[in-house]
């Protein structure tokens, strides 16, 4: 996939909620905001693997998600790479579903 320009970004994308909807109560109301729209997604695939709605519903979650890091004051997008280095440095357990865990520490 190639990367485009782009014409929102986390600073638009959180300037545009707080206009439109005004100010949050608390970052756990914004969380809690993105655990719905999680759910929308999942109610999606859960009815289609390939629902048509999915990809407006991970845009929803991510527009959230750009929301709370900007009131956390973080770039998500730096966010995501910091957490990306440390993933690729873990091991890992299989889960066999495509999934894993990371083995933890001692």
């Amino acid at each position: 996939m190639q990367t485009k320009n782009r014409t929102e970004d986390q600073i638009t994308i959180s300037a545009w909620a707080e206009a439109t909807f005004g100010p949050v109560s608390s970052n756990a109301s914004v969380a809690a905001r993105a655990n719905e729209e999680m759910a929308e997604l999942l109610r999606c695939l859960t009815v289609n693997d390939s629902h048509e709605k999915a990809p407006e519903e991970i845009a929803d979650v991510t527009i959230v998600l750009f929301r709370l890091a900007d009131r956390l004051g973080v770039d998500l997008l730096d966010e995501v790479d910091r957490k990306m280095a440390t993933n690729r440095a873990r091991d890992w357990r299989l889960s066999g579903d495509g999934h894993g865990y990371h083995v933890r520490d001692k």
